[in-house]
């Protein structure tokens, strides 16, 4: 039995697990999908305070409340700066790094460093009325969608749950200066569906940082594969064996 904690991205909230989640408890594992900081339940409590800090301490908190060890830490998007800090502060509890079509960063650098077009989200936010906070991304054709969700029907159901994402949180550092991160098994699952213009994915190394060679894997679809692909995203968090 595995400890599953999937971290949602940037807009989204917890809520966008909800057909990954059953099919991992069916196969007997615990889950948790909190909702950061400005989002779902705590949507309330976005203000130009809410940083990556503050993410990364929602998730740290729930891992010592919960008492949660052996932790498989799945991080979607802009989760991946939040799943490296936590990493990197709590990595004796993290048995598994996930990074789902993810920001992979390096110690010291931003969401703007990892995805340089971020910088044009913060450049348009300053623009308006509240300079502090970047609307969800705008609905394109098919087939990229609402991020590469297509069907009517789920397009709606996410809409409902998106919210704006701080500025803060795509300019605040990654912490990656932890040495016993580089311990820790490292996972990235690619969505390779069409990807928006402007949005880049760094290559993965060949080896990791623990010396074991890089484990990639890929599912055909858009970047929301929570919502397009649950049981094959679903399927390949089983194969890690943790």
């Amino acid at each position: 039995m595995s400890t599953f904690l999937l971290v949602h991205g940037a807009w989204h909230s917890g809520r966008c697990w909800e057909r990954v989640v059953p099919l991992l408890e069916s196969a007997g594992h615990h889950v948790f999908t909190p909702s950061l900081t400005g989002y779902g339940d705590k949507k309330h409590l976005l203000s130009p305070e809410v940083g990556l800090d503050t993410h990364v301490e929602d998730v740290i908190r729930l891992i010592h409340e919960e008492d949660l060890t052996e932790v498989v830490l799945v991080g979607h998007s802009y989760a991946g700066l939040v799943i490296s800090s936590v990493a990197n502060e709590v990595p004796e509890r993290i048995a598994h790094l996930v990074y789902l079509d993810a920001m992979v960063p390096e110690h010291g650098e931003s969401a703007i460093d990892v995805q340089p077009v971020t910088q044009n989200l913060i450049d348009l936010a300053a623009k308006s009325d509240n300079p502090w906070r970047v609307p969800p991304l705008s609905e394109m054709p098919p087939p990229l969608g609402l991020f590469g969700v297509t069907d009517p029907a789920d397009v709606a159901w996410l809409r409902a749950m998106l919210s704006d994402h701080p500025v803060r949180c795509l300019q605040q550092p990654v912490r990656l200066d932890n040495p016993a991160v580089d311990r820790i098994p490292r996972t990235h699952i690619h969505c390779v569906g069409v990807m928006p213009q402007g949005i880049t994915r760094r290559p993965v190394p060949a080896i990791q940082p623990n010396g074991s060679p890089a484990q990639v894997w890929e599912l055909p679809t858009g970047h929301d594969c929570m919502i397009t692909m649950p049981t094959e995203l679903s399927e390949l968090l089983l194969k890690l064996g943790v």
